[in-house]
């Protein structure tokens, strides 16, 4: 495989509409990289299949650099587990249920595959490679179609007793608030992810309430994180309405895991942040600082964007690919 300098991994971020792949050197740099469809509807062995290819191609391409591929690291929808590497259910890809994902990686492709929750991927990466450096304590929320979250504590992944830790979507908010996807009232996701935008917006629309959406979105209607920053900055009252809400339930759920967990930093990513940015931040940051269960040194506690954008779980699942293939070959 050529010497260490030589190394590389490959890492997958295995999406509900897309797959990025990249190959990955040891100090985080992108040798190679690949996008393509999920085209889940075609069931789990099919998405396998193409999953595979594409690591085949660009393990092509970093050889061409010199790069020699000594693993995979997938980050994967769940919940699932690491240590079998199997993924228990995936709501968003069909047939996703009891799938040893690792294995059927290893068999096609030809290297050892390791996998990790999606969200806890992309905390990792921007732990190590982006607004996290050089940080030990760090809570990662994305706020997209659906709301996620990791938890470094002490420069380690945290994924729990059952590797369930991170479903920070999952917290309860508002006891008596909309019902989430989860079948529980009041998660944090029922109330700030897309999803619950979306449901609002539509809702108030239907109710006979006009909005500049129903032209920018056109014609599907499809209420993007984009389209829901033009419509706020062009004032549009309903979007504007739904909207207010957002910062301030973040900012009171990131008091919350300040006061549990202490943190150094947060980092707030996805869609719906990357679109509103610093309008969100600003607000955030205010809510929760007011809702710390101590001053001292609040503003020692760093809330801020993540940096990685899309590549945050395809070099989050490489890095924690390095440790995890390093540790096996120790315990042989």
């Amino acid at each position: 495989m050529g010497d260490s300098k030589k190394k590389c991994v490959v890492g997958v971020d295995l999406g509900g509409t897309k797959i990025l792949t990249a190959a990955v050197d040891k100090r985080g740099r992108i040798l190679a990289q690949h996008k393509q469809a999920t085209l889940a509807e075609e069931g789990p062995m099919r998405v396998i299949a193409r999953m595979a290819e594409a690591v085949k191609l660009v393990a092509a391409e970093a050889a061409q650099k010199d790069g020699a591929p000594i693993a995979i690291g997938i980050g994967s929808p769940g919940p699932l587990n690491p240590v079998t590497g199997v993924v228990l259910s995936a709501p968003n890809l069909a047939g996703w249920t009891d799938i040893p994902l690792a294995k059927l990686m290893e068999k096609r492709a030809g290297l050892p595959a390791y996998i990790e929750n999606d969200v806890n991927a992309g905390t990792y990466g921007e732990f190590k490679l982006g607004a996290g450096k050089g940080k030990r304590d760090v809570v990662g929320i994305f706020v997209g179609t659906g709301i996620g979250g990791g938890l470094i504590l002490n420069g380690r992944l945290r994924s729990g007793f059952r590797h369930m830790a991170g479903e920070l979507g999952h917290v309860v908010i508002a006891v008596d608030g909309p019902l989430c996807g989860c079948g529980k009232p009041g998660c944090l996701e029922a109330l700030v992810s897309r999803t619950a935008i979306e449901r609002d917006i539509r809702a108030a629309i239907q109710s006979g309430r006009s909005s500049i959406v129903t032209e920018l979105a056109g014609p599907e209607m499809r209420l993007t994180s984009g389209v829901l920053a033009k419509a706020v900055e062009a004032r549009d009252p309903v979007v504007s309405e739904v909207m207010d809400r957002v910062p301030y339930y973040l900012g009171i759920y990131v008091a919350n895991m300040v006061n549990i967990l202490d943190p150094e930093m947060v980092i707030l990513g996805g869609g719906v942040m990357e679109a509103f940015g610093e309008t969100f931040l600003g607000p955030i940051r205010e809510t929760a600082r007011r809702y710390f269960i101590s001053a001292q040194d609040a503003d020692k506690v760093a809330i801020v964007p993540a940096k990685l954008g899309d590549n945050a779980g395809v070099l989050g699942a490489a890095m924690l690919a390095w440790e995890r293939h390093k540790a096996a070959k120790a315990k042989k």
